[in-house]
């Protein structure tokens, strides 16, 4: 166990915006492209499915929406991805005839109701859905768009590759929602995102020397030019590349493994060798030796147990 190496895979590519049908086609395409790489784990960026709409406003403001952004909003809502439903499917037989586990960031609509959700959806390598993580706190106007989630969803998973779980983009930034997920022991720390302020760097590498755990970043590369036409007037004042990517495979000692990719798509891929974060322990471990139960106790409201797969 401690001598295992698992090959991971960390997707940065360009989504097919406010397309369900196209976005998925490239997803089960980026899956192909992993397992002909020899990944056992592939991660994708914040709601590569339809898209992270950014810099879109939908037309809204402080005490005033208007026809326009809800027409925006039904765009993306329509061509977001419901759990069960046949785009669902489609992924779901792709990871099963992978057979590789796979991290997938999605915009989710609730099938209870209208709201949508930022998740990262986690397959087993049988197709099977693990589970889901939704946004605990959507960042900024992403609140528009975005329905808050609770500690039911700090999901973990202890598979065979390792205990996996992680948070989405400024999530990462809640020390108790890391804290969280250190408490269940978590390996691999998968942390989708569309932030690619180089900044976004020093996060990734703090978290894995926090937490003592290999960290996957993951994010889009984006261009103006990529987003439908009927959405272009709204986006005169963006640069021309608007997320620049930044994806990024570090270890438990802070050492980058691979990356971070800038200004292009790609598959970063990197063998994570397990007896490093043995070794990384023996002076910091944040849940063990060096935390102080007598002194601090965090009680996560509703968080599931690890759940044990395979």
């Amino acid at each position: 166990m401690i001598h295992k190496c698992v090959k991971v895979g960390v997707v940065q590519a360009t989504p097919a915006l406010f397309d369900l049908e196209r976005s998925v086609d490239l997803v089960i395409d980026w899956i192909k492209k992993g397992v002909s790489e020899g990944c056992e784990l592939l991660l994708f960026p914040e709601s590569f499915i339809p898209c992270y709409p950014r810099g879109l406003t939908f037309d809204a403001v402080i005490g005033r929406r208007t026809d326009k952004g809800r027409s925006t909003w039904l765009d993306y809502w329509s061509n977001s991805i419901e759990v069960g439903a046949d785009a669902f499917n489609r992924i779901r037989e792709a990871v099963k005839k992978a057979g590789i586990v796979v991290a997938l960031g999605v915009t989710e609509r609730d099938p209870t109701g209208g709201s949508l959700h930022c998740s990262l959806l986690y397959f087993g390598k049988d197709g099977t859905l693990l589970g889901k993580h939704r946004k605990l706190k959507p960042t900024g106007l992403e609140r528009y768009i975005w329905g808050e989630s609770d500690g039911s969803s700090l999901v973990s998973f202890d598979t065979e590759l390792g205990k996996v779980g992680g948070l989405i983009c400024w999530e990462n930034y809640m020390p108790l929602a890391r804290t969280a997920l250190y408490q269940k022991g978590i390996e691999i720390y998968l942390a989708p995102t569309a932030d690619a302020r180089e900044t976004w760097q020093s996060t990734m590498q703090h978290i894995a020397l926090e937490g003592r755990c290999f960290v996957l970043a993951s994010n889009q590369y984006v261009r103006k030019a990529d987003y439908p036409e009927k959405y272009q007037d709204d986006l005169l004042n963006e640069p021309d590349i608007m997320s620049a990517g930044g994806s990024v495979i570090i270890s438990p000692m802070g050492e980058v493994l691979a990356g971070p990719l800038w200004n292009q798509e790609g598959l970063l891929t990197a063998e994570l060798d397990f007896s490093v974060l043995i070794k990384s322990k023996m002076d910091f471990d944040c849940v063990g030796h060096y935390a102080r139960p007598d002194v601090f106790k965090l009680n996560v409201v509703n968080q599931p147990e690890t759940l044990k797969v395979g």
